[in-house]
């Protein structure tokens, strides 16, 4: 099985080459990273065309942001399976690619565990997200995959589409959300760490930005799911979290 990995950089030279590397050290061979440059000023172009180009796919030139990026890395893939690695985050290790394609051979899309940390030199962790298997009513109890273990097969991605760019900071929520509970497509769970995800991303890096995160996903509840002006998931979604910032073996 061949996947595909989407990675979306703008000036990233300060941790793009940790992404690369821990991609091309991935002990599954069939393999494929797009990486979808927004036009970048520093040395992130540099540092992606340093490495063998025959696994790679490159574009780069100015574009609206994260999600429009995604969008043209759906468009350009080539694998069986497809999923994101962002430009500041990691593989966990080497088994990462090799266990995701395991589940995708039982399942339609996978999730795992994965683990915030502090950089990628000390690897110190300051919080973990321990996946769990979707529960009966699904997004509705406030259980989400992390996005970043979430991978999925071509006729997933198809089926959905593309990425909703009129969302800013939760359109890979909105995006997971109809995969998995719009079509009935199966869901796997990998009980293992898939990705060092650093801190700092749109929607977690202030509080301001998980209100907008959280706004944002029960605006998709509403549209998918029939929800409510406020429902249960618009409480529950962050209260699941806070578990993981005690660095213990906690689900999601």
């Amino acid at each position: 099985m061949k996947i595909s990995v989407l990675t979306v950089c703008r000036n990233s030279a300060g941790t793009i080459k940790h992404t690369i590397d821990s991609f091309f050290a991935q002990d599954h061979a069939d393999k494929e990273l797009v990486v979808v440059d927004g036009g970048s000023s520093d040395e992130t172009l540099t540092i992606v065309r340093s490495y063998p180009q025959d696994q790679i796919q490159l574009i780069s030139e100015p574009d609206s942001g994260m999600y429009y990026a995604l969008n043209k890395g759906l468009r350009l893939y080539t694998g069986d399976a497809v999923g994101v690695l962002n430009s500041d985050d990691c593989f966990h290790d080497n088994a990462a690619l090799r266990l995701i394609s395991s589940g995708l051979n039982q399942s339609d899309i996978v999730h795992g565990d994965l683990d915030f940390v502090e950089d990628h030199v000390t690897k110190r962790v300051v919080r973990r997200w321990r996946a769990a298997p979707r529960p009966a009513k699904g997004f509705r109890t406030g259980w989400m995959p992390a996005h970043p273990t979430f991978y999925v097969k071509r006729k997933v991605a198809e089926t959905v589409g593309m990425f909703d760019v009129s969302l800013k900071v939760s359109s890979d929520y909105d995006w997971m959300l109809r995969a998995v509970e719009g079509y009935g497509f199966s869901v796997a769970t990998i009980d293992q760490v898939l990705v060092d995800m650093m801190m700092g991303g749109a929607s977690t890096r202030s509080f301001f930005s998980r209100i907008g995160h959280n706004l944002e996903a029960l605006r998709s509840r509403r549209r998918w799911l029939g929800s409510g002006p406020i429902d249960y998931a618009l409480v529950a979604k962050p209260t699941r979290k806070i578990g993981q910032f005690l660095v213990g073996r906690h689900k999601s």
